[in-house]
């Protein structure tokens, strides 16, 4: 049994600091007001004694440390059943001079001011609000004095509007921790869901600490508070430092997870590196190598990797490794720091991420989570900002439930994004990113929820989707939308999108994994996705590029299990095998899972090839996922957002066992798209820039398309797939001028065969050409030289 005397959190320097639990007030002397702070963690009692000043006045606030009584409890905050650890401690009084003056509204959040530091928060149905401050001693989280001191805010004089402020003069501007208690109506059925026992984060703090290692079983159950940082110098982007500004039509994106690309110990950094933004600094040669030219970094927000294992439930074995659960909207995930760090650290160390990969030329795109939050739902809620500041406007309600939480995003809340102060909340979220962090563009996971009203009815023009496509800072940014919702809100093809607004495809997807795997009747479907999806996006000023293609992302089997796999294999993530997709469009290639039949393996590589051809060949966006350039299996698991194991971690040996292969097939083909302008043409094809061979389009069972892609200055690329089960022998059309045609790729070879791109070693192509069965291998891909 592990037994503690504080619930604290975890510093670099391994130094301690109580952070918050529920309070009630208690009787102690004339004039003064006390607390018992009850510590979820370890139910400890901690009185405190202060003078609660308003700051209407300007005078001291004292506080005053008597007796701290601690008793263990379990790691959900019950008591223990077993031995008791009791300690009472006589700490010293002391006191502290902090003037204060009503403060203004504007800005939210922390702010400089003349001579002091400006707090504001608004809430518009609360009836108090209390400011708790923790100043460290000597620029250290930590020390003796775990207490906290409160400020109660006058509504007479530190409120306008719906804002509260007050500002403290000559206060720290650094090494301070903070957050509000706040209370107001307890009507439930109303929306509101108040409790001043908890401290919660301040919606606009830049910083948030809490834990400082990635899970860190010891700190499980730590709290989080803000932090800001006025003292350091603004950080140095360099003399010739340059945004890539790379054209929509010229982007290559690579899904990845910034923990899971390093964490592993075969990537070879140290312990204090691993799965952190040093890291992904380190291996930037191999996203170079690979050729990609943009990231799309899983959600780098703060968040809560230990969300799982607050109560006894069947997923308290796992640890959130995607981070698809925000805990604030301003500050980088702090356990991403190396060694760590903390929020200060790792702001700085994101900071210099962002300026390696642009000094390498790739943009940053950050995946990001505006359509709920931690906070989960009403029947086990987990109360750390939003929910106990104005639960009423910040999420959307079911009025005709008793008030009760709607839930769009599968998560149990649904943030209320069109109301005017969220939306203002999230402006000014991207905005920070965009001037703070130099982040190149943003994918907005369940962008659907997004257009939706303050009642969850779907809206033809949604005042924040809007907002964010005619912002002045965000105007040099791509912004991408994942065009659905958990509420059946499908809006591929249909996103509201002032002509601003690419889509991930996901009838892309699903289109190209049937034909590929072999459905009959996929052929001219097939066509459209790879000729840009026209049908979705040929309106008004849209461009092929508003096409985010892709047959796998993080969510669903990775590429190698997508053609290892029929059913999914969930059952590690406790649920029963109920979460995740049922149908997948995946084929086995003849067997489920794992085997050492070297035929089985051979088909499975050649479709690996085949459907990463056909991704970079398609007019439109290509993105790719982390791990395919090597076929990384997570052995059949298509929701595995709560291991952080091998299942993840990017597998840097297997990597280097495939380097001459799969990989070296994988980086060609990109290469070859990003020096070929016919597959990222700027508008839609024309008649004169495609020529189908093709005179079956009405046959159900033709599973066989070839097409040759025209460049105006004379180097054709002709393109045919077959995913018959048999040859098939197709005429090919005479090059043009005096040109030869050349086999570029055939994924029926093996390496280093199926992509020669040098024609002293490529095959001069006949008239004839014979195309192999699916099972052999789809696509020859032949160019005019």
């Amino acid at each position: 049994m592990l037994l503690r005397t504080t619930p604290h959190l975890y510093d670099s320097n391994v130094s301690r600091l109580p952070l918050f639990g529920s309070a009630s007030p208690i009787s102690t002397q004339a004039g003064v007001s006390s607390c018992v702070v009850a510590s979820p963690v370890l139910d400890i009692g901690l009185k405190l004694s202060k003078h609660a000043t308003g700051s209407s006045q300007q005078g001291l606030v004292r506080k005053t440390r008597n007796h701290v009584k601690h008793s263990t409890a379990n790691a959900y905050g019950q008591g223990a059943t077993g031995s008791v650890l009791e300690e009472e401690a006589q700490l010293p009084e002391t006191s502290q001079p902090w003037e204060t003056s009503p403060g203004q509204a504007s800005p939210l959040g922390v702010s400089e001011v003349d001579r002091g530091v400006n707090f504001a928060i608004f809430s518009q149905h609360a009836t108090a609000v209390t400011l708790c401050i923790k100043v460290a001693d000597r620029g250290q989280f930590g020390g003796p004095d775990g207490g906290m001191t409160e400020l109660a805010l006058d509504p007479n004089e530190n409120k306008t509007g719906d804002i509260w402020h007050i500002c403290i003069k000559d206060f720290p501007h650094s090494n301070v921790l903070y957050g509000y208690r706040i209370d107001g109506p307890h009507g439930w059925d109303q929306g509101h869901r108040f409790d001043s026992s908890i401290v919660v984060i301040d919606p606009y703090t830049k910083l948030v600490e809490g834990r400082r290692y990635f899970g860190d079983s010891r700190e499980k159950l730590s709290g989080f508070l803000g932090t800001y940082d006025f003292d350091s110098s603004p950080f140095d982007w360099g003399d010739n430092y340059n945004l890539p500004n790379i054209p929509e039509n010229d982007l290559v994106i690579y899904e990845m997870n910034v923990r899971a690309f390093t964490a592993d110990e075969s990537s070879g950094l140290g312990s204090d590196v691993r799965g952190s933004y040093r890291g992904l600094i380190d291996k930037i040669p191999h996203l170079l190598e690979l050729g990609i030219n943009a990231v799309e970094l899983l959600t780098v927000f703060e968040f809560d990797e230990f969300e799982f294992q607050r109560r006894s439930n069947p997923r308290d074995h796992m640890i959130n490794t995607w981070g698809y659960s925000t805990i604030n909207f301003f500050a980088p995930m702090s356990r991403y720091a190396s060694a760590g760090g903390g929020p200060l650290k790792a702001s700085h160390e994101f900071k210099e991420m962002v300026k390696a990969l642009h000094g390498a030329g790739i943009e940053v795109i950050l995946d990001v989570v505006y359509n709920h939050t931690n906070e989960a739902d009403d029947a086990y809620p987990y109360t750390t900002s939003f929910r106990g500041i104005d639960n009423k406007v910040y999420y959307m309600l079911d009025p005709n439930n008793n008030g009760q939480l709607l839930n769009f995003s599968g998560c149990g809340n649904t943030l209320n994004c069109n109301h005017p102060v969220v939306m203002e909340l999230v402006l000014e979220s991207l905005r920070h990113w965009v001037t703070e962090y130099h982040v190149d563009g943003f994918r907005f996971d369940l962008a659907s929820v997004l257009c939706r009203g303050t009642n969850g009815a779907p809206l033809d023009a949604p005042p924040l989707i809007r907002a964010i496509a005619k912002d002045a800072i965000l105007s040099r940014c791509k912004i991408i939308s994942e065009p659905w919702d958990c509420g059946g809100l499908y809006l591929v093809g249909r996103f509201p999108n002032w002509d601003r607004w690419a889509e991930w495809n996901g009838i892309y997807r699903d289109d190209l994994r049937r034909f590929i795997k072999g459905d009959s009747g996929m052929k001219g479907s097939f066509a459209t996705r790879v000729s840009g999806s026209a049908d979705l996006y040929k309106t008004n000023k849209r461009k092929p590029y508003h096409s985010i293609n892709f047959i796998i992302a993080h969510d669903g089997f990775t590429l190698y299990d997508l053609v290892s796999y029929n059913f999914k294999h969930n059952d590690a993530n406790g649920e029963g095998g109920n979460d995740g997709n049922n149908d997948n469009l995946s084929w086995n290639c003849g067997y489920e899972g794992e085997t050492d039949d070297s035929t089985i393996k051979g088909i499975r590589s050649r479709q690996m090839k085949n459907f990463h051809l056909a991704l970079m060949i398609s007019q439109g966006t290509p993105m790719m996922l982390m791990g395919d350039e090597y076929g990384h299996t997570r052995y059949g698991n298509n929701n595995s957002y709560g291991h952080d194991t091998a299942i993840n971690h990017f597998q840097w040996g297997l990597l280097e066992s495939r380097k001459n292969n799969h990989f070296r097939f994988f980086k060609e083909v990109i290469n070859y798209r990003k020096t070929h302008c016919v597959f990222g043409r700027d508008t839609f094809l024309e008649k004169s820039d495609v020529t189908w061979h093709e005179s079956n389009w009405d046959n159900y069972e033709s599973k066989f398309l070839a097409f040759t892609f025209h460049d105006n200055n004379g180097g054709d690329i002709y393109i045919a797939f077959n995913a018959h089960d048999y040859f098939i022998e197709v005429p090919i059309p005479a090059p043009p001028g005096t040109r030869k045609w050349f086999r570029v790729v055939d994924t029926y070879l093996e390496s280093p065969n199926d992509f020669v791109l040098d024609v002293k070693y490529s095959d001069h192509a006949n008239t004839e050409l014979q195309i192999a069965n699916k099972e052999l291998s789809p696509p020859p891909c032949i160019y005019a030289e």
